[in-house]
């Protein structure tokens, strides 16, 4: 953990004047004056697959903005089955309703190896109280992330195996290259759409003898998207 002091970050030891997704976060419309209302660190974290950012229920020392990588949001059920949630791509932010609670409402565990900022409360609350330019994108973001959370849940928790399966895999195309799709451990997938493991497995054989799509490397994880209208299709 690398701690970043406000004037150091504005000055571009944290390189966020010049950060390549900083128009997807916060801080995109603040100004000089704003950072200088700062009085805390911002921590700049890089963290490696598998590490839990946050835990469900865990009192908030902050939010984090994603730079890099992919997290997944979990909650456990009663009888202790895991429920992924949703996924957050850089330019998400973690965390946002600790912001009302003071806690998070779930985990957040890295999915890849991530880059986050890690941002007080304290930060974000004396912030939005006298800029009005933080407070816009607060609601801005707040009103994305429940959009965001509500296609998710109908994309790939509704419909048939094949549905389900093959609009995951459409989620998970590349944004600088649309014909590739990196997908995740056949457990996390299974969590994510509420299918079993061996369901998941054999929706993407399937799939792969159909046509659609067509695994690039021996680990199962990098597909080349062939036919995006056969994931879409029923069966």
């Amino acid at each position: 953990m690398i701690p970043i002091k406000t004037e150091s970050a504005w000055k571009g030891t944290a390189d966020c004047k010049n950060c390549g997704i900083r128009d997807m976060v916060l801080f995109a419309d603040l100004n000089e004056q704003d950072f200088g209302m700062i009085h805390a660190p911002i921590d700049d974290l890089e963290m490696p697959h598998g590490t839990e950012l946050y835990g469900e229920g865990a009192t908030s020392p902050g939010i984090f903005t994603l730079r890099k990588g992919r997290l997944k949001l979990v909650r456990h059920t009663p009888d202790g089955r895991q429920r992924i949630l949703r996924l957050l791509r850089p330019g998400d932010v973690a965390g946002l309703e600790a912001l009302a609670t003071g806690r998070y409402d779930s985990a957040a565990v890295a999915l890849t190896d991530i880059s986050v900022c890690r941002i007080p409360l304290a930060v974000i609350h004396h912030l939005s109280q006298n800029s009005p330019r933080l407070h816009m994108r607060l609601l801005q973001k707040w009103q994305q992330t429940l959009k965001e959370a509500d296609d998710w849940l109908s994309d790939i928790n509704f419909g048939t195996a094949r549905q389900r399966v093959g609009q995951f895999i459409l989620k998970m195309r590349h944004e600088e290259d649309p014909a590739l799709a990196t997908l995740f451990s056949r457990e996390d997938m299974g969590a994510m759409m509420d299918l079993k493991l061996e369901t998941v497995s054999r929706e993407i054989s399937a799939l792969a003898r159909a046509g659609a799509i067509a695994p690039m490397d021996r680990t199962g994880r990098l597909y080349r998207v062939l036919n995006a209208s056969l994931l879409q299709a029923d069966s």
